[in-house]
């Protein structure tokens, strides 16, 4: 796994400001909030600005990055804006495109460092509303979305014909199976955390395996052998299809039969294979897609021509033109027309569903699970699970019917599911004086799932652990003792290639008068952290009298996270979502 920022979920729609009226499946990631974007929205659909025929004085200068697929396009578009002189307010606009992966670009504006460019088109909202959830990060807001592209299975013309392409369709799950029995067959994808294509597939195989039984499990099979096959960015992945047609090239282990493709990538290479081609399978369960979304980036500094010379090109490619040239390069323009010819050039054919309408827009908590699922499957995890057991968490969860430990020890639960057997997992609880003059126990040591003692297995003592956690009567917080006791005993058992991490759980403060103070325990965590040996806590605060400043600070010692839910149910997503940002830190 790399350093860097992880997409989330898709942002609430917007309007699209560009002059043509009609239905988009493809969500805008933020809503265009501010005056000055808001205005020229407005004054654009309006007529209220010059796109005269001649340029008045200097061209306006507007930087643009784009993902990698989508810039070639874009730079087609603004060569036909110098030669038809399409201006902004009489100023004719001189638009200068730079290809970057989407993930290097949130990475880079995570940072909050001053950009270089004043607008951004990835490849997928996802990565636009990661930035709106990052208090540092540099402000981006969406105008509209580009274009769209749906998300499919391509193969080699000889594994979709074992499959019976095109008549065949299949969901997901059920092409994801056929990797899964059949070697020839060879999937391949990007990572999932660097690409959003990879990461939108994946969370469409978790989600379509909770419905059925053993799905978990499939799904823990599936990442851990496409893992084995990722590569770091889409275009990547097109390397590793066989060069040519010869039996050496197409029986190479190493050559994937398969890859996890946006349509566009599919009609790419197509268009510039020379002879060799993809199939495409679009499932039938319906494909998410990349939307591309014109994204300002730090508009409050952007003075008003760079703004309406950027919301006048977005313009640009709603208009006739634009959506040509944007088609002519495999891009989507209208979700309810589609093209014949770019189906065919990308590798679809009838019967194939690719007209279907674009799923809904992936929801926070699915690409949360799926990532945190990846985290944990790809890696193997070596985690110890802490957990408040005082009397306060026997109150009532409002409108569950719950107490706080009964819904804790469902996500508990939950999440033990989404771990395999390779995975090390361990659990204590906490309250005051639980255990003689200490205030923690050690339920479970922290051992490998698989491993058998007895009748049963790591995970069934887990599991019967979990069940029976129960509140202490009268028993109170006894916090920072059992962290500092539970992290020394986390990074004095660290496993090196595993994901070490030691996961806490409160919903209270500390109790325990006779206890460490907190600046001496931030001192010995502080201590006892090594980069070269990272084991982040990862503290979430449950309920309203948690104090998350107080979580925040301690975990922040540990270069971990401090996490706050106030509803219990969100346990388990909260986790997954803080392993996958403290996976990506400390992985190199």
């Amino acid at each position: 796994m790399g350093r860097h920022s992880l997409p989330d979920a898709y942002g609430a729609g917007a309007a699209d400001p560009r002059p043509r009226a009609r239905r988009r499946t493809v969500a805008i990631a933020t809503v265009l909030v501010l005056t000055v974007a808001a205005g020229t929205a407005v004054a654009v659909r309006g007529g209220l600005l010059s796109f005269g025929s001649s340029c008045r004085d200097d061209a306006v200068p507007l930087k643009i990055a784009a993902s990698p697929d989508m810039a070639p396009a874009l730079r087609a578009v603004a060569a036909h804006a110098r030669a038809h002189n399409i201006t902004s307010d009489g100023h004719c606009i001189a638009v200068t495109v730079t290809a970057r992966e989407s993930y290097k670009v949130a990475d880079a504006l995570r940072s909050g460092n001053k950009s270089d460019v004043q607008a951004w088109v990835p490849d997928s909202a996802l990565w636009v509303t990661r930035l709106s959830g990052e208090s540092n990060a540099t402000r981006v807001t969406a105008a509209g979305s580009v274009a769209s592209s749906p998300v499919g299975v391509a193969m080699v013309p000889s594994a979709a014909k074992s499959l019976g392409w095109p008549e065949k369709t299949y969901t997901w799950t059920e092409l994801a199976g056929a990797a899964l029995r059949d070697d020839r067959l060879r999937l391949g994808a990007a990572d999932p955390v660097r690409s959003a294509a990879g990461l939108l597939a994946l969370t469409q195989l978790n989600t379509a395996a909770a419905t059925i039984k053993g799905g978990d499990t499939q799904v823990a099979a599936m990442a851990k052998t496409l893992s084995q096959r990722t590569s770091d960015s889409d275009s990547q992945v097109l390397d590793t299809l066989p060069r040519d047609s010869s039996g050496t090239e197409q029986g190479n282990p190493q050559r994937n039969q398969a890859l996890i493709l946006s349509e566009q990538s599919a009609f790419a290479y197509n268009s510039s294979a020379g002879g060799a081609r993809l199939d495409l399978f679009y499932p039938k369960d319906g494909s998410p897609r990349l939307d591309y979304p014109f994204t300002l980036v730090d508009e409050s500094r952007l003075n008003t021509d760079t703004s309406r010379a950027a919301l006048r090109f977005l313009t640009l490619l709603g208009e006739s033109d634009g959506q040509r040239i944007l088609e002519r390069y495999g891009f989507r323009t209208d979700d309810e027309k589609v093209s014949p010819a770019l189906v065919t050039k990308a590798g679809g054919r009838a019967p194939q569903p690719f007209a279907r309408a674009a799923l809904d827009p992936t929801p926070a908590k699915a690409v949360d699970e799926a990532l945190g699922t990846w985290t944990i499957t790809v890696q193997s995890a070596r985690i110890t699970t802490v957990v408040d057991a005082s009397a306060s968490m026997a109150q009532p969860v409002p409108g569950t019917g719950q107490s706080c430990m009964d819904v804790t020890r469902a996500s508990l639960l939950q999440a033990l599911a989404t771990f395999t057997s390779e995975d090390e997992i361990g659990l204590w609880k906490f309250s005051t004086r639980l255990d003689g003059d200490r205030d923690y126990r050690v339920l479970v040591p922290t051992e490998r799932l698989g491993d058998r003692k007895g009748n049963g297995t790591q995970r069934d003592r887990l599991s019967a652990a979990f069940s029976s956690l129960s509140p202490v009567p009268n028993g109170a917080t006894g916090l920072y003792d059992t962290t500092l006791a539970a992290y020394k005993a986390a990074t004095s058992s660290y496993v090196k290639g595993k994901f070490n991490a030691l996961v806490l759980l409160t919903d209270g403060v500390n109790q325990d008068p006779g206890s460490i103070s907190r600046s001496a325990l931030v001192t010995q965590l502080q201590k006892l952290t090594d980069p070269q040996r990272p084991v982040p806590l990862i503290a979430v605060a449950v309920g309203p009298d948690a104090d998350k400043a107080e979580v925040q600070e301690i975990a922040k010692a540990t270069g971990g996270s401090g996490q706050q839910v106030n509803d219990p149910t969100q346990i388990h997503s909260v986790i997954l979502r803080a392993i996958v940002a403290a996976g990506s830190q400390n992985q190199g």
